[in-house]
């Protein structure tokens, strides 16, 4: 596919084409301490927009706005699913109010060779206003101005964007450790029309 890493410049200028993500999908995992499934919880989220910029056949930009509003607990239903529904968009964890939106740029897509999965790719991810950098192998296509990509299920420490009950013994209950899935694809579209 590529033989060796792509770097992104955020610099969009004249001539560049956009190709913006046509299909998504985010699922997202979180535990307690004892890592089992009646102890586990699962769900998804929406993909707002997302683009990525060519320069003639060079890709140059990736960015990815998430509606943290959409987020929803799929292993629960009733008044149950919309307690924690709830609970997760609240002041205690991701403050959806606050911070309706999640960002992620990419930097990098390194190749792997020999590997389940053919890259890693390497990004900043901003939550609740903080932003950190992380990596993560996924299987990453690019034909042209058609970009594919799946991730690996990775993790995200909680605790590095400020999700945690304040003051509370309910917290020692849940592990740092929130795990996320994507896979995403584009399609070109002309860069006068809007995104």
């Amino acid at each position: 596919m590529m033989c060796a890493s792509i770097s992104f410049v955020f610099a969009q200028k004249k001539g560049d084409k956009i190709s913006k993500v046509i299909t998504s999908e985010i699922k997202w995992w979180g535990h307690k301490v004892v890592k089992t499934k009646p102890t586990s919880h699962y769900g998804s989220l929406k993909l707002k927009s997302g683009k990525f910029t060519f320069d003639k056949t060079v890709l140059v930009d990736g960015e990815f706005v998430i509606d943290m509003r959409s987020l929803i607990v799929a292993d629960l239903s009733g008044d149950d699913q919309v307690k924690l529904t709830n609970e997760l968009k609240g002041t205690n964890f991701f403050e959806v109010k606050k911070f309706p939106t999640a960002k992620f740029h990419l930097k990098k897509i390194i190749p792997l060779a020999n590997s389940e999965y053919n890259s890693t790719i390497v990004g900043d991810i901003t939550i609740k206003g903080i932003r950190k950098t992380i990596s993560f192998p996924a299987n990453a296509h690019i034909t042209q101005f058609t970009v594919e990509i799946e991730s690996s299920k990775f993790s995200l420490n909680r605790k590095d964007f400020k999700i945690f009950y304040q003051n509370s013994l309910k917290d020692y209950f849940i592990k740092d450790e929130m795990d996320i899935q994507f896979k995403l694809s584009t399609q070109k579209v002309d860069n006068e029309r809007p995104l």
